[in-house]
């Protein structure tokens, strides 16, 4: 049998910066599984989510600036069998490369009509679908010359708060990915992959939007690489 390949990144990884600085430096301690509260189901606060949630073109007055696209997918286990009921979250730049954070001070504009994050629930066969705007490349302090590919914050919960998931979706052909140290984080080259999209035809809508597939797969020796699996 062969040897399961780990493709997520380790806690340090000296390229990317942040990590010297908030990675553990002595080995986890594991909580007692009867510390964590467990709820018979999904609990995502006071404010149900609503199907208009998941257009991040539509909060807004005006129409946000950049190419429209459509990001859709599947949440899967290691079987393919899809995960009904788990509530997705997006987050992103807007297409000048700038998030509506006080924290970000890239000189490049902010978009008035473009908040940058959305959320949905998955249907019956694990689909998620989100309407949105390709965002920009950003730069970072992280050393000399620095840019962060195009890429899209997923947050992923399944029956409880203490189930998220956290990864990151890259778009293909992109220069800057093998510059990346945050994607170059995951050891193996099939890994990496699994964390950019496809162009899908079948998803774009004729003068109106591109789109994009992107299935989230939870376990096996195809799971996505998270930022924060133990």
């Amino acid at each position: 049998m062969s040897e399961a390949i780990d493709f997520d990144p380790p806690f340090l990884h000296p390229d990317y910066r942040s990590t010297v600085l908030r990675a553990p430096q002595r080995p986890l301690v594991r909580l007692p599984r009867e510390w964590f509260h467990r709820s018979t189901g999904p609990v995502f606060g006071r404010i149900p989510v609503s199907p208009s949630d998941s257009d991040l073109t539509r909060q807004h007055p005006g129409e946000p600036q950049g190419q429209r696209i459509i990001v859709s997918g599947r949440v899967v286990d290691s079987d393919g069998r899809g995960v009904r009921g788990a509530l997705v979250e997006i987050w992103q730049t807007n297409a000048a490369g700038r998030y509506l954070d006080p924290a970000d001070q890239h000189p490049a504009p902010l978009d008035p009509n473009f908040t940058g994050a959305g959320r949905c629930l998955t249907d019956e066969e694990g689909r998620y679908r989100f309407v949105t705007i390709q965002p920009g490349a950003y730069p970072w302090r992280n050393h000399h010359n620095a840019w962060r590919p195009a890429h899209i914050h997923f947050s992923l919960f399944g029956p409880d708060l203490g189930s998220r998931l956290i990864t990151q979706m890259y778009f293909p052909g992109d220069p800057l990915i093998p510059l990346d140290p945050i994607l170059q984080s995951v050891p193996d080259p099939h890994g990496r992959q699994l964390l950019v999209c496809d162009f899908d035809l079948e998803t774009t809508v004729p003068e109106w939007a591109l789109g994009y597939r992107w299935d989230i797969v939870l376990r096996g020796s195809n799971a996505t690489p998270m930022e924060d699996r133990d």
